[in-house]
């Protein structure tokens, strides 16, 4: 089954028995030159991983050709294993890995000349564009397993440390780090404190605005984390450590929004809602303005997606959760007139004995130049990389 009648994708990875895959929508996985694109290589894509389950971290070239570099223990489906370019080690890149003699998650860096050069002692959920911070979280607190490490076993802890625990930004030239906001001023700022009382709490989904100023995570909270039904509240704050906000609190999610992400400038955050109709709308907003006024980007292709802006700023990727045809879509937006065309059509194969957190979501992805476009996909039947050049 083709693609797109028009657009020319390309399977980037190969069609050997294995899975690969890159991971979330909210990294460039290409290298500074844009030759060689990060990828992880597993067996298996129907369950969550086991603990001890190791996935291959590699780099595979424009022209297909794979090679596996090293192993990691923490990884996942939906995520990956948070593989990022470092700007200012050429040549080098980290992953997240679980350390068995330490007992403990972290970041190791790679060099493509030398192998393992060094590592953070915290794992690393996001990188600032121009790569000077690295912001830290929790993994074991985080209820949905399929977005967590197996070798980071749920917290028994029902109630962290307030105080000392929380939001940790990384100087990722020095590998220092500290915390930058605590589960205590989240709690201090959140519009409904005693709704806090007895409940299990996390955060996730930590990104970095497009000038590495501020930082956007979800503030979550269940009462039960073996069955977590959760609401949502998303914060932000500066590198710094100032303007701590909470500009869309839960009463606007509320099974109406499902990613967020920053947008072209400093201030501007990217989400699709369903607040109109029961189709989803691409909408932007400014998060200093409370309350929130929004703005219709382009209209949706109804169900919930991922959605980004390219780097340039003059375009925008969109693409869907399956249909009930089993079908994901891709579209290309143009912001300035709104209007949507689609790029992609791929078949979503779900495997026997299928496991939903293991799912294999597009994530559209852009290189720097904003001209090629990646994607995770099981469009023929193993999860593989597809490119598209723009």
């Amino acid at each position: 089954m083709r693609i797109h009648a028009k657009y020319d994708w390309k399977r980037l990875t190969p069609a050997d028995g294995h899975h690969y895959f890159f991971g979330y929508y909210d990294r460039c996985p290409w290298n500074h030159d844009q030759t060689l694109h990060l990828t992880l290589k597993v067996t298996q894509d129907t369950r969550l991983p086991l603990p001890g389950e190791t996935a291959e971290v590699g780099v595979v070239d424009r022209n297909g050709h794979y090679e596996g570099l090293t192993e990691t223990r923490a990884w996942c489906h939906q995520q990956g294993s948070m593989t990022l370019w470092l700007p200012h080690r050429p040549g080098c890149f980290i992953f997240n890995d679980y350390d068995v003699e330490r007992k403990q998650l972290l970041a190791r860096i790679y060099d493509l000349k030398r192998g393992l050069v060094g590592e953070y002692d915290r794992p690393v959920y996001a990188m600032s564009p121009d790569g000077r911070w690295g912001v830290s979280l929790n993994f074991g607190r985080i209820p949905r397993r399929g977005y967590s490490y197996a070798d980071a076993p749920l917290s028994r802890h029902e109630h962290p440390d307030y105080d000392a625990e929380g939001l940790f930004l990384i100087d990722m030239h020095s590998g220092a780090s500290r915390l930058l906001v605590s589960y205590r001023q989240m709690m201090d700022l959140h519009p409904v404190p005693y709704e806090l009382d007895d409940v299990y709490v996390w955060l996730n989904h930590a990104i970095f605005n497009v000038d590495s100023s501020r930082i956007l995570w979800l503030f979550r909270h269940c009462h039960n984390p073996l069955a977590p039904s959760w609401k949502t509240h998303m914060f932000t704050v500066g590198v710094d450590g100032s303007e701590l906000l909470c500009p869309l609190p839960h009463f606007y999610w509320n099974g109406m929004i499902s990613h967020q992400i920053w947008g072209r400038t400093p201030r501007e955050v990217l989400i699709d809602a369903r607040w109109r109709t029961n189709n989803a709308d691409y909408v932007v907003f400014d998060e200093r303005q409370l309350p929130l006024r929004a703005t219709l980007v382009s209209k949706g292709m109804g169900p919930f997606g991922h959605t980004i802006f390219s780097p340039d700023g003059k375009w925008m990727l969109a693409d869907t959760y399956t249909d009930e045809n089993s079908n994901q879509h891709l579209a290309l937006v143009n912001p300035a007139d709104g209007s949507l065309e689609e790029i992609g059509l791929f078949r979503h194969y779900k495997p026997q004995g299928f496991c939903g957190d293991a799912r294999c979501d597009l994530h559209p992805r852009w290189s720097q130049d904003s001209r090629t476009i990646t994607v995770d996909s099981i469009h023929n039947y193993e999860r593989g990389i597809y490119m598209l050049e723009l």
